[in-house]
C-alpha cells in the first residue's frame, strides 16, 4: 500500500518511537485468513537495553505476543495495513490519528492533537516501558474524555471521588464488549449507537471511545437528553475533544425519529419509557439493545395476585418486587417473541440508586418459532389478570 497519507502515516510512527512519545498502535477491522483473530496492538517495551515494539496478536481464545524492532515493525505495517488490516489508531503524546481503507482502498484520515498528555508529562517515564504492565482493561484511564469529563486528573489517575463512576464505566463496556463480539457488528463499515437518557454522557463518551479506539469501527453516536442544560454541556465536550462524530440533541424516547440504530441503550428510563426503547430498537432492527428500568409503575395496579399468594403480597415491599418481575419477565419474553436473545440480570448501578437490573438483548442470527413464547406471555397475562402491557401494545400496533 501506498500513497501520501500512507507514506506520512509510517514517518509518524518512526519519528514517535525515535522520540519516545509513541503510547499505542492499533491495527484493527483483520479480513485476512486467520479467523480468530481480532486485532494487534503494539506498544513501546524497554527490555533489558533493547527499545522494541511489542506486538500483541488478540485472538478470540488466546493473546500472543511478538517483539520486534522498528524495521521490522514497519515492514509488517507497510505489508498488511489497507491489506488485512483496515483500520489503524495510532496514540503519541502529541498526536491522535486514525487511519482507514474504503472498500474501494482509499485512504481516509483523522487527525486531531493529543489533550490527554501535559506538555511536562511527555517524557515517558521508564518504567511504562517495562514489559510486565498491569493487566488491561476495557477503558484506559488516559483516555481524553475522561479528563473532560472529570473522571481522571491531567496525569490520568483516576479522581478518589470518582472511583465508583470508574468501575461502572468499566463494567458496561465489559458488558458492551461481550454482545459486540456475539453480534459481529464490529466488522461492520460504520455503526451507529444511541443513547436515551444520556445524562453527563459518562457512557456514551465510552462507548464511542471504545468502539474508535480499541475496535477502529467507524462510530456515529447520538446522545438524547430531556435536560437543554446537559445537552449543551455534552455538546461542548465532544467540540472539545475535537469529536465530530459525536452529537447530543434535546427530546426523549416517545418522540424521538430513529433509524438505522445498530446499538441502542436507555439506562433508567422511567416505567413505559423503557417500553417505548425496547420497541424502538426492535422497530429499527438494532442488533443490541441495553436497558436499565425503574419505576414500574404500569403492571402493578393492574396484577390480581392467586389468593394463595396474598398473605404473602400484603406487604407493599413483596408487591412491588413481584410487579417489578413479571414487567422484565415479559419484556424479556416479547424480545425474545421478535428475534432476540435476551438476558436479565444485575447490574452494578449507574447512578446513586438501587435499581441496578440490565435487560441485554442480542438480535437472533437465525430466525426461530415464536408461536410457543407469544403463548407463554398470554398464559402469564391471564394468570395474573393484566390487561395491558405497553411493549406489547406498541409492537402489536406497530405490526397492525
Amino acid at each position: 500500500m501506498s500513497s501520501p497519507d500512507f507514506e506520512q502515516f509510517l514517518t509518524t510512527i518512526r519519528t514517535a518511537f525515535d522520540a519516545k512519545t509513541l503510547q499505542r498502535l492499533v491495527l484493527s477491522k483483520y479480513q485476512g485468513d486467520e479467523v480468530s483473530l481480532e486485532r494487534i496492538s503494539i506498544r513501546p517495551v524497554q527490555i533489558k537495553d533493547e527499545y522494541l515494539l511489542s506486538f500483541l496478536y488478540e485472538y478470540k481464545t488466546n493473546h500472543i505476543t511478538k517483539n520486534v524492532n522498528l524495521t521490522e515493525a514497519i515492514a509488517f505495517i507497510q505489508s498488511n495495513l489497507g491489506g488485512d488490516f483496515k483500520n489503524a489508531h495510532l496514540i503519541t503524546d502529541d498526536w491522535e490519528i486514525q487511519l482507514s481503507f474504503s472498500k474501494k482502498g482509499k485512504v481516509l484520515v483523522n487527525k486531531h492533537r493529543n489533550k490527554s498528555t501535559p506538555n511536562t508529562q511527555k517524557a515517558k517515564p521508564e518504567k511504562d516501558l517495562q514489559h510486565n504492565q498491569e493487566r488491561n482493561r476495557f477503558v484506559e484511564q488516559g483516555r481524553p474524555y475522561l479528563k473532560e469529563l472529570g473522571i481522571t486528573d491531567a496525569q490520568g489517575n483516576v479522581i478518589p471521588s470518582m472511583s465508583r463512576k470508574w468501575k461502572q464505566i468499566n463494567k458496561f463496556i465489559e458488558v458492551l464488549s461481550a454482545a459486540i463480539k456475539n453480534t459481529g457488528i464490529a466488522q461492520r463499515d460504520k455503526v451507529h449507537i444511541a443513547d436515551f437518557g444520556s445524562g453527563k454522557a459518562y457512557l456514551t463518551f465510552a462507548v464511542h471511545d471504545y468502539l474508535n479506539d480499541q475496535l477502529g469501527v467507524t462510530t456515529q453516536v447520538t446522545g438524547v437528553e430531556l435536560r437543554q442544560n446537559l445537552v449543551d454541556l455534552c455538546n461542548q465536550t465532544a467540540s472539545k475533544l475535537c469529536l465530530s462524530d459525536i452529537h447530543f440533541e434535546q427530546g426523549d424516547v416517545k418522540h424521538f425519529a430513529a433509524q438505522n440504530i445498530n446499538v441502542m441503550i436507555a439506562l433508567h428510563a422511567c416505567d413505559t419509557a423503557t417500553d417505548y426503547a425496547i420497541h424502538m430498537g426492535i422497530r429499527t432492527g438494532a442488533e443490541i439493545i441495553m436497558c436499565s428500568p425503574c419505576c414500574h409503575k404500569q403492571i402493578r395496579p393492574q396484577l390480581k395476585s392467586p389468593s394463595l399468594l396474598a398473605p404473602v403480597l400484603q406487604h407493599g415491599i413483596h408487591l412491588g418486587q413481584e410487579a417489578e418481575m413479571i414487567t422484565d419477565g415479559l419484556r424479556a419474553l416479547l424480545l425474545e417473541a421478535h428475534g432476540y436473545d435476551t438476558q436479565v440480570f444485575e447490574f452494578i448501578s449507574l447512578e446513586h440508586t438501587s435499581k441496578n437490573k440490565m435487560i441485554l438483548a442480542q438480535k437472533r442470527k437465525q430466525p426461530k418459532d415464536s408461536a410457543e413464547i407469544l403463548q407463554q406471555i398470554s398464559a402469564i397475562k391471564s394468570f395474573y389478570g393484566i390487561q395491558e402491557h405497553c411493549l406489547e401494545k406498541l409492537l402489536q400496533e406497530s405490526a397492525a
